[in-house]
């Protein structure tokens, strides 16, 4: 049997950092042993050695020199001299590797696993990445914390051994998944499934911004093809490689989580009024299904070479009939589905009230943005893109007072108005700003999303916040998201949000805070919610405890003892926005800029649809183009920066002869 022999650099812990070492490698024996030199190793003095049954190799895209061995549960860090000697290291540590873990599958049982088996134990395993992930975020936050410089390198050495075992694990996960996307049984599943999308696969591309990316989920992104929401079919019309070239790609299941699909919900009741005009294109909910990607599994492999923990989704492509049929912008709307509850916040009477009801609005807000179980993603804004809506209720005062100085000029004073700007392309920065003009109430925010791929899901977080103004309350009210996670993005994906949010109001003194639990692997609920709302003169005893499913039934207990629903989101109307007709809006408004888009996705000429998509790519990186060459700044519409903030032009305050809304540093992110 061949001996490979050289030097190299191992990663000691005594040292602290890289000692030259000579290696020995013995692929009959399977031990890869090491000396302080070669003449020790002439001597036979062993250093000490490393047993490769079962091992696991690990290299890093950053640079071409090094690798790791990980086997039982210890990691080995080594750097060769160039890429080519390590090339030559590695093939020869794979081929003894396979060679002596051949023997472990002699020793199974002759039962074998199912298919069910083998993604139970995947997500068991992708759950215990997440966990690792998790704790090595902990570890980066007390290395930065750490003054010690002695325990801050101690730190830094089990970060870099933490480091390497997700690479491991990430690397074993990947490579079982393309085995099972290979396998007899996996292919006999797909010739039965029969052609679908009448045999054509297109493609949408994921896009991020600077280091990750926007629900179903991401938004934006910038490199050459950082707008693309669809490719050609001939991008792939070669055959994906059956492993990644590196194995730093993620762990990506095919299958629903642990407890099953979602929840099927009945969609809400909506609401219109007798003058709304019927929209061909909009007007009719979503209600169809997508099904399962595993029937997709051609692409799978190739998801699987793009993709690894923590990095951007600016290559990350999914299938086009994910796409949700709207611009992120309209989406945002969906925050105000149920206006009532939103122009009620300045009829209370006390501060305390008003906070109870603020919060009441804002945790009806997150359901109506999806129009179906299953996660899709909105086209990502062009830049300059505008939407704009009003809200108008049966039961609501009449009035041809029209608020013409407003956002929505064809709106009345009686109308919540609504409008959003996609502002900032690097980075992708959506403003949006609604008023009621008579109850003398504002919203003016700003969100830009960064998602990241975590291995069997999308993780979005959102950045900005959103402003509150009560005129005549001279009160403003401090918001921010929640954020985001696109689950089982490879078969029905779903949605949940995670993370906690705030709300406070510097006059009044009154706080609240609300915690979105993501759903633990074992045991728990979906979608659950834990909320607080606390006075100015006591922060440790809240005056409302609030929990419940955010898409579902939200309960409150008071401080005085009484409980209640809260909100209940299955029993209260979404109410309609009401939106021009698309032959009087003007070019850059959503729904006639994605008008060819929308419709061809919905008759499902998915080549059409991407005709169109790309040439308004195309169109909006001349124009960046010529602009950077002519050394132009892009002018906004409605909106302006304020420090790190977007704020209305013209917001009711200012209109009012109020001042402006106040912006602190403090209000920061």
């Amino acid at each position: 049997m061949a001996v490979i022999e050289g030097p190299l650099s191992k990663w000691t812990n005594v040292m602290k950092g890289w000692q030259y070492r000579w290696f020995v490698l013995d692929e009959s024996s399977g031990i890869l042993s090491y000396f302080t030199s070669k003449e020790k190793m002439m001597r036979g003095a062993r250093r000490g050695c490393v047993r490769l049954k079962g091992a696991v190799i690990g290299i890093d895209d950053e640079d071409d020199s090094t690798f790791t061995i990980t086997v039982d549960q210890k990691t080995f860090h080594f750097q060769a001299r160039d890429a080519d000697e390590r090339e030559k290291w590695i093939q020869g540590l794979e081929n003894t590797i396979l060679r002596h873990s051949h023997s472990i599958k002699k020793q199974e049982t002759k039962s074998v696993p199912t298919a069910a088996d083998f993604d139970r134990k995947l997500a068991e395993t992708d759950a215990y990445l997440q966990l690792l992930i998790g704790q090595v975020q902990t570890l980066d936050t007390r290395i930065e914390a750490c003054e010690d410089v002695s325990a801050k390198e101690k730190y830094s050495v089990l970060k870099v051994t933490a480091e390497a075992m997700i690479e491991a694990i990430k690397h074993a996960i990947v490579m079982l998944q393309i085995a099972k996307v290979g396998s007899p049984e996996n292919k006999k599943k797909e010739s039965l499934k029969g052609p679908v999308m009448n045999g054509t696969m297109h493609e949408a591309v994921l896009t991020s911004d600077e280091n990750s990316s926007s629900i179903a989920v991401p938004e934006t992104s910038y490199s050459s093809s950082e707008d693309e929401d669809f490719f050609d079919a001939e991008d792939f019309k070669s055959t994906p490689k059956t492993s990644p070239e590196k194995s730093t790609s993620s762990s990506l299941m095919t299958t629903p989580s642990p407890d099953g699909e979602e929840e099927k919900r009945d969609p809400p009741q909506i609401i219109a009024s007798e003058d709304d005009y019927f929209d061909e294109l909009y007007d009719d909910r979503d209600t169809e299904e997508l099904g399962s990607l595993e029937k997709h599994g051609s692409i799978i492999a190739h998801l699987l070479s793009q993709v690894r923990i923590g990095m951007d989704l600016t290559k990350v492509v999914l299938p086009t009939f994910i796409l949700e049929r709207r611009s992120l912008l309209e989406m945002y709307a969906d925050f105000f589905a149920h206006p009532d509850l939103f122009i009620k916040i300045p009829d209370m009477d006390t501060p305390a009230e008003r906070m109870i009801q603020l919060v009441r609005w804002y945790m009806s807000a997150f359901h109506a943005g999806r129009n179906s179980d299953v996660a899709k993603k909105p086209y990502n804004p062009i830049l300059g893109e505008t939407f704009c809506c009003h809200w108008n209720m049966p039961d609501w005062p009449k009035t041809t007072d029209l608020a013409d100085d407003g956002p929505v000029p064809w709106s009345t004073k009686e109308n919540l108005a609504f409008i959003a700007e996609q502002v900032s392309h690097h980075p992708p920065i959506s403003a949006f700003y609604a008023e009621h003009y008579n109850k003398r109430i504002s919203l003016d925010g700003y969100i830009w999303t960064k998602s990241k791929f975590l291995g069997l899901s999308i993780g979005v977080h959102m950045i900005g916040k959103a402003v509150v103004s009560l005129i005549d309350h001279d009160e403003e009210y401090v918001i921010t998201f929640p954020n985001g996670y696109g689950r089982s993005i490879l078969t029905v994906p779903w949605v949940e949000l995670g993370g906690k949010i705030t709300i406070t109001c510097a006059k009044t003194g009154f706080s609240a805070n609300v915690d979105f639990h993501t759903k633990p692997f074992y045991g728990g609920k979906k979608h659950q919610i834990t909320g607080h709302i606390y006075s100015p003169t006591d922060k440790k005893n809240a005056i409302v405890t609030i929990d419940g499913e955010w898409n579902g039934i939200m309960y409150a207990k008071y401080s005085s003892g009484r409980n209640e629903a809260f909100v209940d989101t299955k029993k209260m109307a979404i109410v309609k926005k009401r939106v021009k007709p698309l032959d009087t809006q003007s070019e850059f408004e959503s729904r006639k800029l994605w008008e060819q888009v929308t419709r061809n996705l919905k008759q499902k000429n998915v080549e059409v649809a991407t005709e169109f998509k790309h040439k308004l790519e195309h169109r909006q990186r001349t124009e960046a183009k010529e602009r950077k060459e002519k050394g132009l700044k892009w002018e906004t519409k409605q909106f302006h920066e304020v420090g790190e903030h977007w704020v209305y032009d013209r917001p009711l305050m200012k209109r009012l002869g109020k001042g402006t809304p106040t912006r602190t540093p403090t209000d920061s992110l």
